[in-house]
């Protein structure tokens, strides 16, 4: 007797928000009920780890942590909470050995990139993210050339968001639906059970297996998932330190770079970046200090301080009022901290908006600084607009949410800083030159 499994497993309990799923025709792979015991199974699986091991030893290390669980009774392809490997006998065993292992890369992608974890859900769709997760995860796979794509059922691996982070993918699906009359576009299945740790066994719940995973994802405490993101997150460390971060995804790469090499407050590297373009000169009204402990005479820095830059404000149709309200925060923040200072200020769509000059002496016309544009994005115009009217800043502040809909700008013009709003994102881009200082929200603003 044939096991079907439908192509397209989006039916998990967060079918909310107004999209249909494109399960409707109802298309599924005959996949027959495997004579394979239990064991039988585990053996195959822990054969595909251990080539994992041999040949991708970051995935491999990774894969040794979850255990598996035989969740034949509830689960049609497999799934992951971030400890375990839940899987279905029948499709393990349909699978050809390579497209096993490619089953086990995606469910440790699933863990890495911490997609159990709601917060990065927020009030978005489930269904969208959950396809959304899939491309990224899948492509990244396929990349990494992890195992061979699974053929046996359709997966999510279009190209055409190759490289993208999933909250991209989410926005430019969402964007499809619409347009889709709030059907999801055919094509777009997800390979495997998304879970939250949220939903409980299904079997008694006085009995002692309720909660082992055989009849349903294991529950977890609030404490007990946080808990489990942490485990993911060193041991993603600890392989990496271990294995390297060599044939690796994009993706992984960066997470990865930021997990060991955590950077400074963003607002520390912008004073940074500012700071260094004040002046210095050497003055003899105050006599070095060091020179004198020495017997000798020598000049001490004149530091002015005085900041001269040109300041931009992405005020494109992607950037959130919200997030304008935290541009204008930073921009005067930047001017709080200094006694004298001449700021260039003006915002861009496709073009140059308002453009005006603060300095101590006029800094409460900011208050009444008006924003314009809400268009399309063209970085380029600041370069076109700083060329035509001869302004050559020594450092270049952009406040965006790094979405150029063409290129970053003009690389060998100046000293470009761009501060990146992950927005909706939450990773945001980092700009080809000049230095991008990821923005985060924190207590009060610079000028607090």
């Amino acid at each position: 007797m044939p096991y079907l499994i439908p192509q397209n497993i989006r039916y998990a309990p967060h079918m909310a928000g107004g999209v249909k799923d494109a399960s409707t025709d109802p298309g599924a792979a005959k996949i027959p009920e495997t004579d394979m015991t239990t064991k039988q199974i585990e053996d195959r699986l822990i054969k595909a780890r251990v080539s994992l091991l041999i040949d991708a030893p970051w995935f491999g290390n990774l894969a040794t942590r979850l255990r598996f669980i035989d969740a034949t009774k509830w689960c049609p392809t497999a799934a992951t909470d971030g400890r375990n490997f839940y899987y279905n006998r029948n499709f393990i065993a349909a699978l050809k050995n390579g497209e096993v292992i490619f089953l086990i890369g995606h469910e440790v992608l699933h863990c890495v990139y911490d997609h159990m974890n709601k917060k990065w859900l927020g009030d978005r769709n489930r269904v969208l993210a959950n396809i959304a997760q899939d491309h990224v995860i899948n492509l990244d796979l396929i990349d990494a050339s992890i195992g061979d794509q699974i053929r046996l059922v359709e997966i999510c691996a279009d190209w055409k968001y190759r490289g993208k982070i999933w909250e991209e993918v989410y926005d430019m699906l969402k964007e499809e639906v619409e347009q889709n009359g709030g059907k999801v576009p055919e094509g777009n299945y997800t390979l495997d059970v998304h879970l939250d740790g949220e939903s409980g066994g299904q079997g008694d719940q006085d009995s002692d297996d309720a909660n082992d995973g055989t009849n349903g994802p294991i529950r977890y405490t609030d404490e007990e998932r946080a808990e489990i993101s942490e485990e993911v997150r060193e041991a993603t460390v600890q392989a990496a330190k271990a294995n390297g971060a060599g044939n690796l995804p994009g993706g992984v790469k960066r997470l990865i770079d930021h997990l060991l090499n955590p950077q400074l407050d963003w607002r520390e590297l912008l004073a940074m970046q500012i700071q260094s373009v004040i002046r210095a000169n050497y003055t003899w009204q105050r006599p070095s200090r060091k020179g004198m402990d020495a017997g000798m005479y020598l000049p001490s820095m004149d530091r002015e301080q005085t900041i001269d830059i040109a300041i931009a404000i992405d005020t494109s149709g992607s950037i959130s009022e919200e997030m304008l309200r935290d541009f204008l925060s930073e921009v005067q923040g930047i001017m709080g901290q200094y006694n004298d200072f001449k700021v260039e200020l003006w915002c861009f769509d496709t073009q140059v908006h308002n453009r005006v000059t603060i300095t101590a002496d006029t800094v409460s016309d900011f208050e009444e600084y008006e924003l314009a544009g809400f268009g399309g994005t063209l970085f380029e115009c600041n370069w076109e607009f700083m060329k035509e009217h001869n302004i050559e800043p020594k450092k270049f502040v952009m406040f965006t949410d790094g979405y150029p809909c063409s290129t970053w700008g003009d690389e060998f013009y100046c000293d470009t800083l761009f501060i990146v709003h992950g927005g909706g994102y939450g990773k945001p881009p980092v700009a080809p030159f000049g230095l991008t200082v990821p923005y985060s929200r924190e207590e009060g603003a610079m000028a607090a």
